[in-house]
């Protein structure tokens, strides 16, 4: 199949099972305006972030990599009233255009963005004990993904859930002699999902308009 192909089955998934009102082309449109790249998930991968939230039953999300917040949106969108969703962006600029989608699309009173390297805001966070994580989503450079799982164990609770997108890099992944520090990082993420005795996860391969990729999901024990 084509990518040409590929798309045209995102979209016909995306108007049936994931279509998009004003709040959500608003981020992508904004975003856009900000010359932010064009990086977000798809709607249908957003789709199924928020099925993961609701399904989990997560009262408490912590996101890893914001950009325009349209993958924020949909994972915000999952909580219970008094839900919180605390997202890291490493841009000013990104978080600010971020702030503002959230607010257009009514999530500001739950979703907290904060702004800088996420291997300084995680610390910070961690330091302040905040209640256990139930959901985390990790998207952001993928030369620290062994950091940010990490992290993301000493955050969470026995039965919270770790997603971890972009794991196929083009098929690299599988590649040992693919060197790119991206792959390596993935790699190296991946291999702690295997052997983390607290972790049990899988990886998947997905095609779509985002072209070739997939995503990593774990449970913590």
């Amino acid at each position: 199949m084509s990518q040409q192909q590929w798309s045209a089955v995102d979209a016909y998934f995306t108007e049936l099972l994931a279509p998009a009102d004003e709040a959500l082309e608003a981020a992508l449109r904004e975003s856009d305006a900000a010359g932010l790249p064009p990086i977000n998930v798809a709607p249908n991968q957003g789709k199924l972030l928020h099925l993961i939230a609701q399904i989990q039953g997560a009262r408490r999300i912590l996101e890893i990599g914001t950009l325009g917040g349209y993958s924020t949106i949909w994972l915000a969108r999952a909580l219970p009233a008094d839900g919180r969703l605390v997202t890291l962006e490493y841009d000013p600029e990104h978080a600010d255009v971020a702030r503002a989608n959230l607010a257009r699309a009514g999530l500001a009173a739950v979703t907290e963005v904060r702004t800088g390297p996420a291997l300084d805001s995680l610390p910070k966070l961690a330091a302040e004990e905040p209640e256990p994580f139930d959901l985390v989503f990790i998207d952001a450079d993928k030369v620290n993904n062994p950091r940010y799982v990490e992290w993301a164990l000493k955050l969470t609770r026995p039965g919270s859930v770790i997603v971890l997108d972009n794991v196929v890099r083009g098929g690299a992944v599988a590649d040992p002699s693919r060197t790119d520090p991206s792959v390596v990082g993935t790699r190296e993420a991946l291999e702690l999902f295997a052997r983390h005795p607290r972790l049990t996860a899988t990886a998947v391969q997905t095609v779509g308009s985002k072209g070739y990729d997939g995503f990593a999901l774990a449970r913590v024990s």
